[in-house]
């Protein structure tokens, strides 16, 4: 996918904020217990999505982000297509007060093409 210019300047600004994980590590931290959840659009995530995610799209993650995960220390992992819009929201998660929050470098495409467990 072409992302236009102004966007691909946001995200590269806010990648230095946000910390990224490997789809390995990723796959590790949820079976520790971390929360994975997929911010795409609605969908997105009905034509496929990562096994055992949970949905909350980037349009409203800041609005019902509390309600699904109360605790503010809780561990998420956040993906989206390719790793774009996860790291948007990954930082506006963390200008809400959450600790551990991180990013899925690759997004979905990525978890696809290797292979990984989807629904």
């Amino acid at each position: 996918m072409d992302h236009g210019p102004g966007f691909l300047a946001i995200v590269d600004a806010t990648r230095m904020r946000v910390k990224e994980c490997t789809i390995a590590e990723a796959q590790a931290r949820v079976a520790a217990g971390a929360r994975l959840i997929d911010v795409r659009e609605q969908s997105e995530w009905a034509a496929g999505h990562v096994a055992g995610a949970e949905y909350l799209g980037k349009g409203v993650i800041e609005r019902d982000i509390e309600a699904m995960v109360p605790d503010k220390g809780a561990e998420i992992i956040l993906y989206c297509g390719g790793g774009f819009r996860s790291v948007l929201a990954a930082d506006a998660l963390q200008q809400m007060g959450y600790t551990d929050v991180c990013s899925m470098a690759g997004g979905w495409r990525e978890w696809v093409a290797l292979g990984a467990p989807v629904a």
